[in-house]
């Protein structure tokens, strides 16, 4: 589990092409390769990953065809920078809101407003995502945890206002109109909305 509070920003530094439509991708972060151990989850840009090596402040981790399908790293290449944040321990502050790094599907930065002191981006977002969209509600973008400031479903679309720190310490602050970003909404939303499909059993 993840909470969305990114650690940083890595770089992907080579990207093999494996059988079966999968990748393996290295990536270069210093902090979160700190303590880390083969085996560990890492959320790169949201994706929760399974550490497979270490070396030298890089780690590496299989990407499989699904997890292609589903998120942005289908695009990965070497130079690309990655938001990267390790899995939570029990003690730690929940920060942001549960992410799990399942990437729910990807959306497209519309616009982005800029002022002093925060930037507003608008995302479109995929028809069958927007129901767990709330204004006020918590979204990950790019496994970065945001707030939602304004939905539009007849759009699909929705905004997030992004203050100086997190466009500093996060891809989110690199990103054009245009680009691709992986997005993953609240399980608990989730949860309940099969809770009330499913009915009781009883």
């Amino acid at each position: 589990m993840f909470t969305g509070i990114v650690e940083e920003a890595g770089e992907i530094t080579e990207v093999v092409h494996l059988p079966d439509d999968a990748l393996r991708l290295v990536v270069r972060g210093d902090l979160v390769t700190d303590g880390t151990r083969h085996g560990d989850s890492i959320a790169v840009n949201g994706v929760c990953l399974t550490v497979t090596d270490l070396v030298d402040g890089t780690f590496s981790a299989d990407v499989m065809r699904e997890t292609l399908v589903r998120s942005s790293l289908r695009d990965a290449r070497p130079g690309m920078r990655v938001n990267l944040e390790r899995a939570v321990l029990p003690t730690a502050r929940l920060g942001g809101h549960i992410v799990q790094g399942h990437v729910d599907g990807t959306g497209t930065l519309l616009s982005r407003e800029s002022s002093e002191h925060w930037d507003v981006l608008r995302f479109a977002v995929p028809a069958s995502l927007m129901r767990y969209l709330v204004d006020k509600g918590s979204i990950a973008v790019d496994g970065v945890s945001l707030t939602v400031s304004a939905v539009d479903p007849a759009g699909p679309w929705f905004e997030v206002s992004l203050i100086p720190t997190t466009l500093a310490m996060t891809t989110l602050g690199e990103r054009e109109v245009g680009d691709l970003v992986n997005l993953e909404v609240d399980v608990i939303a989730k949860y309940v909305e099969g809770l009330l499909r499913g009915g009781s059993d009883e």
